[in-house]
């Protein structure tokens, strides 16, 4: 741990808690294979695209969370029972209409989004620059794309607010 010039046991809470949110990206990107294998209806061709967009970022971070966990000198979970248990995540069935998929994947957003800011709380207690940054960055594209599925659930005639001047 030396050559990060971390302490350990500060840095050790950090890992639980990068622990749980491989858990959670595990169930999210199972959750994703499963919304893009099983819609149907009008939006077909939209969703199942944007689902194995969404699938292939999740598991870029799946890998780049273990290995953050590993170069804090800890290791990641690699496990299913163990991504079941610790998770703030549940499975999903696999017969939810179009736009129950959708809610549930911003539900979703909104705890790992929870759990991002606890990884970065315990990163900042002691002074884990590298893991901020990673995670900081995930929770912006986590963001955007909440965005986007949000708007995809609006009605064309549903307006954003307008600032006042």
């Amino acid at each position: 741990m030396a050559y990060l010039n971390l302490d350990k046991e500060k840095i050790k809470s950090t890992a639980t808690e990068l622990n749980i949110l491989l858990a959670d990206f595990h169930l999210y990107y199972q959750k994703l294979r499963n919304f893009h294998w099983n819609v149907v209806g009008s939006n077909f061709f939209d969703l199942h695209v944007k689902f194995e967009e969404m699938y292939d970022d999740a598991k870029l971070k799946v890998d780049e969370i273990a290995e953050r966990i590993l170069t804090l000198r800890f290791q990641p979970l690699s496990n299913y029972s163990d991504y079941l248990k610790s998770s703030n995540l549940s499975e999903s069935s696999s017969d939810l209409d179009d736009l129950a998929m959708v809610k549930t994947l911003l539900d979703d957003h909104g705890t790992m989004i929870d759990q991002m800011r606890k990884v970065i709380d315990k990163a900042g207690e002691a002074n884990d620059e590298g893991t901020i940054d990673l995670i900081g960055g995930y929770i912006g594209d986590l963001e955007k794309t909440s965005w986007m599925l949000d708007a995809w659930t609006m009605r064309s005639s549903d307006n954003h607010p307008k600032l006042s001047n």
